[in-house]
């Protein structure tokens, strides 16, 4: 038969049960292979059930410890109970000193302690049971999580001024760098939102009239790197002139949110806004193809224009294997071969025969483009003004040999 003796209302805690008259503490921790949690148990006397019972910080303190017993037990294991109730004693039954003692040897989750609200600074300074004095039964995760952000932070050498932080809550970031950003004005003091939100006017300001580009190579709601990184650079190189005390965590949360903003921006614009601006759409059906044999044809007044929807044709199909593709007017007998990784494209005329009944001859002269900005001029000019509108575009050869001497030139010189 079992009894349980005593539990506090948050069920994590461990409890006290009396199965067939004995005392046992049952507790919870670690997950098996499904990944729920599993349930331990371990005998205790008499006096560990009491001072369990009277003392809400001595108890906060066994479960810190427990716990990673509980998970070096693994999926299926038995706990260590030799180790475990050896810490029933000085935990529970001896003076300040001794459970500080024993806490200085043993193990411990620190995020169970800071969650449930225990003085941080005590607990770096080894003064365990005084620092759960402030612990109470409800637990606030997130308290930990930050307090766990800043021991990462203190590692790197980094320690936040009131601003610093308050920048990293307005953004979301101060727990996980990765986190989206975002803007939150109630996470931070109102004393310091107005200093916030002029830090960030500063970085808007420094980009202002920028924009994040849509790039079909990385899918139909992909964002051009290069313009990211453009953004980015203005935006913290204006925050590091005009605020040099803020630490690079919030620089870099800023300039994070900036650039975010703006790419969310871009994923509603047009693939080539200044095609969509404008307006004017060829008289003349033209033929989307990839790697893959792939083919789509356009023709005015069907569906979105002609540069956008080559460019979604493009979203939708580029990968791995798959990242040259061509624009052809078939009935003009011309097009061009966007060869998207390799800032490369091809125009190619096909030449008439002189000798009536021969094949057709096919001319090909390839040129280097200057990233995705280089490609979408090409695009828009061959759909707007048709193969002779490339001549001024690009330097064109018919030799590969010259094509790849000229990529070897222009690498060395970014470089």
């Amino acid at each position: 038969m079992t009894e349980v003796v005593f539990a506090r209302a948050n069920l994590l805690f461990p409890r006290v049960l009396r199965r067939d008259g004995a005392l046992r503490l049952e507790m919870i921790g670690g997950a098996d292979a499904l990944h729920d949690p599993r349930t331990f148990e371990l005998p205790i006397a008499e006096a560990h059930a009491a001072a369990i019972r009277e003392s809400f910080g001595r108890h906060l303190l066994l479960r810190s410890a427990l716990l990673p017993l509980c998970e070096a037990a693994g999926i299926g294991g038995p706990i260590d109970e030799a180790a475990a109730t050896a810490l029933l004693d000085p935990i529970l039954l001896s003076g300040a000193a001794g459970a500080d003692a024993c806490l200085a040897r043993a193990p411990w989750s620190r995020a169970v302690l800071v969650a449930h609200g225990a003085d941080t600074a005590r607990l770096d300074e080894g003064r365990m049971v005084e620092a759960v004095r402030t612990a109470g039964i409800e637990a606030d995760w997130a308290r930990a999580r930050e307090d766990d952000a800043d021991r990462r932070r203190v590692e790197r050498g980094v320690v936040l001024a009131p601003l610093d932080a308050a920048l990293l809550r307005f953004t979301g970031q101060y727990v996980h760098g990765a986190t989206v950003p975002r803007r939150d004005p109630s996470a931070v003091d109102p004393e310091l939102l107005p200093e916030v939100l002029g830090v960030v006017a500063t970085a808007e300001q420094a980009v202002a009239g920028m924009r994040i580009a849509r790039d079909p190579r990385r899918g139909p709601r992909g964002t051009a790197a290069r313009d990211w990184k453009r953004m980015q650079g203005a935006a913290e190189a204006a925050l590091r002139t005009a605020r040099p005390e803020l630490v690079e965590d919030a620089v870099r949360t800023v300039g994070f949110l900036v650039c975010a903003e703006a790419a969310d921006r871009g994923r509603r614009d047009p693939y080539d806004v200044e095609a969509q601006a404008a307006g004017a759409e060829p008289a003349r059906a033209l033929t989307f193809s990839d790697d893959r044999d792939d083919e789509e044809r356009w023709a005015p007044g069907n569906g979105p224009g002609a540069v956008e929807a080559f460019w979604a044709f493009v979203a939708e199909r580029y990968g791995s294997g798959n990242d040259v593709f061509v624009l052809e007017d078939e009935a003009a007998g011309d097009g061009i071969q966007l060869m998207l990784s390799a800032d490369a494209i091809a125009r190619v005329r096909t030449v008439t025969a002189e000798t009536p009944g021969t094949p057709a001859a096919y001319r090909v002269e390839y040129g280097l483009v200057e990233g995705l900005p280089g490609y979408r001029e090409m695009v828009r000019a061959y759909v707007a003004g048709a193969f002779t509108a490339l001549d001024g575009l690009a330097r064109w050869t018919s030799d590969p040999a010259e094509l790849e001497d000229w990529r070897q030139r222009a690498s060395g010189s970014r470089q």
